[in-house]
């Protein structure tokens, strides 16, 4: 059997904590209770429950006083504040100090175990949010790395557009770093103290994929043994990066498209309208007109994602930030596991710059790791790198000569050298799609697609 969750009710009255603790044991919950604050704090850190149940006015320190002082020892523990004092500012108050919900005095036994049951079921949830947070607090847009005239106009176009409210569809190739663009824009806009929510919509399988973007009602389908929320909802008033947005079901377009043009939305299984405050940022690796044009996706989701476009350019045309991002991923790399490394040997940084990188800056990240594991000197040396890198680059110079147009002779090398780089890429991993997709770093399905378009197959 699963393990009770554990809840700690601090109240100063003593019928309160046995009517709350009385009706929370018949729902299968633990509960410890405490009648003082400093007693409450103890059993906080002694038996670390799931969530704490607190009052907001007790003799000693205050329910407020709790909320900081849990949150700042246990970020993990939920706090729900008890209050007969409850207006705007109380609640704003509590949330601000990182309290989970409030519980308005008096309350009903149905009230008080669907405000436990929401927020142990938020709280996983509720705590990669703060991790990824914690990610970007950290990264702080760091890994935007290039002083290519591309790359400024990029941060440019950011700048300008974070402050708007619109929806933006940011597109480009697998690998260039949509999602790191789409944590910029989140990071740069009024909305930056709030929660980002990432969301891989072909990561997730299609029969979950609803209940996760929407949530769902307890008996909703098979499994459902509890109501649950969803990312839109865990968005509020922040913003939600749908990444992979083409692989949507025609279905989940359609519910999609009403939830943007509403600003509400049901549960799965459910009747009532939720009003959601989510700015949406959009991304795709795909080509949406032709799309549009197969009838794999709504025209009109189309024209409501793309408010506002951002293109960002795969690593072949910005070659001068590869330096720069190599020594970054090195720099980066040697804080996770220490290392003698100083750079690149001329001859190493001459080969990355000619390479065509067709998993673009994912590609180039994991191969400055491969190469740091694999260097026995101060300086990675072309030995050090994956042999497409130091084979296919060799001949680039010897192709862009001046009787081919540019654009001709990068469309003729960057296809030829794609088809043999991934070639050797799944040789290498024995033909096996996910492993050269975690190899490679590039999407499973970007490479099953390029199997398909260059006809490869292992007895061909």
């Amino acid at each position: 059997m699963d393990t009770p969750r554990k809840v700690l009710i601090v109240d100063d009255e003593q019928d309160m904590l046995t009517n709350c603790a009385r009706i929370l044991r018949r729902c299968g919950y633990e509960c410890l209770t405490a009648e003082t604050s400093d007693r409450g704090l103890a059993l906080v850190h002694s038996a670390q429950p799931d969530v704490v149940l607190v009052d907001l006015r007790m003799p000693g320190k205050s329910g407020i006083d709790i909320v900081k002082a849990v949150k700042s020892h246990h970020p993990h523990i939920e706090v729900v504040l008890m209050t007969a004092y409850a207006t705007i500012e109380t609640a704003v108050d509590a949330i601000k100090q990182g309290a989970f919900d409030y519980l308005p005095k008096p309350f009903t036994a149905d009230q008080l175990q669907a405000v436990i049951q929401r927020t142990l079921c938020q709280k996983p949830i509720t705590q990669e949010v703060r991790r990824v947070k914690g990610e970007v607090a950290r990264t702080d847009g760091g890994e935007m790395v290039g002083n290519s005239e591309a790359m400024a106009a990029l941060r440019e176009h950011i700048r300008r557009i974070a402050a708007t409210e619109a929806t933006v569809l940011i597109t480009g190739e697998s690998g260039t770093g949509k999602e790191l663009v789409a944590r910029s824009l989140h990071q740069c806009s009024r909305r930056r103290a709030l929660p980002f929510v990432p969301v891989d919509c072909a990561a997730l399988p299609e029969s979950l994929l609803e209940s996760e973007l929407f949530g769902h009602e307890k008996g909703a389908f098979t499994g459902a043994s509890l109501s649950r929320s969803g990312l839109f909802e865990l968005a509020h008033r922040g913003s939600l990066f749908l990444d992979e947005v083409a692989e949507l079901p025609l279905p989940l377009q359609a519910k999609l498209l009403r939830v943007l043009e509403a600003r509400q939305l049901r549960h799965l299984g459910g009747r009532q309208l939720i009003s959601i405050d989510v700015r949406l940022i959009a991304a795709t690796n795909r080509d949406l007109a032709k799309a549009m044009e197969g009838g794999t996706f709504r025209e009109d989701l189309f024209y409501r994602l793309n408010v506002i476009p951002i293109h960002v350019p795969p690593l072949r045309e910005r070659r001068g930030d590869i330096p720069l991002l190599a020594m970054h991923f090195l720099r980066t790399g040697a804080s996770a596991s220490p290392s003698q490394l100083k750079g690149f040997a001329a001859e190493a940084l001459e080969l990355l710059e000619r390479y065509s990188w067709p998993g673009n800056v994912r590609e180039l990240k994991n191969t400055v790791e491969r190469a740091r594991a694999l260097a026995n000197r101060e300086y990675i040396q072309p030995e050090d790198l994956p042999a497409e890198v130091r084979h296919l680059s060799g001949e680039v110079a010897d192709r862009l000569s001046p009787i081919h147009s540019f654009k001709a002779a990068k469309r003729e090398i960057v296809t030829e050298f794609e088809e043999r780089s991934l070639r050797e890429l799944m040789e290498r991993s024995g033909w096996n799609i996910a492993q050269a997709a975690r190899a490679s770093g590039v999407h499973r399905k970007t490479i099953e697609r390029k199997l398909k378009r260059y006809n490869l197959r292992r007895d061909a």
